[in-house]
């Protein structure tokens, strides 16, 4: 984490935090296109620290927006088992109407804003997969959180 910390001061980014050693981060930086920045920092990531990894960037905005628009905030008790499946695009409208993700788990979970949030009572395991069937239905990039993790990075804003 030390390395990403270092890394992304490097790239311009300041008040750079990491949480956890899952490769979150909370930066203050230049407003500039999310994706952009995304494919700048996995780029330096490769090159500096000899990684392929997939990186999303989220505004603030889009963060706050997740958390105030959980849906299962009345039932789901266990943040380890409340997912947020980030997307990294809006998907396609005619593939989603084909390729329903929410459908697989139509009770436990919703579609937001770039979001698909899942309440897994019996554990992440246990639960349909539907981050994995986004991406390869929707083809769009999925990264995942559990609340828990979600809700520290928040509070990092």
């Amino acid at each position: 984490m030390a390395d990403l910390r270092a890394l992304l001061t490097d790239l311009g980014y300041t008040d750079v935090k990491t949480v956890l050693n899952s490769g979150n981060a909370v930066v203050t930086g230049r407003k500039a296109d999310p994706t952009k920045q995304a494919a700048a920092i996995e780029a330096a990531i490769t090159d500096k620290l000899g990684l392929d990894v997939r990186c999303l960037v989220l505004t603030t905005e889009h963060v706050r927006t997740i958390v105030d628009g959980h849906p299962f905030a009345e039932i789901a008790d266990n943040g380890s088992r409340m997912m947020a499946h980030i997307l990294a695009a809006t998907p396609d409208a005619a593939l989603l109407a084909e390729h329903d993700p929410v459908a697989l788990d139509p009770d436990r979970a919703q579609l937001g804003d770039r979001v698909l949030y899942q309440w897994c009572p019996d554990g992440v395991l246990d639960a349909p997969q539907i981050a994995t069937f986004a991406e390869k239905k929707l083809g769009v990039a999925v990264t995942a959180r559990n609340w828990n993790t979600l809700t520290k990075l928040a509070d990092l804003l």
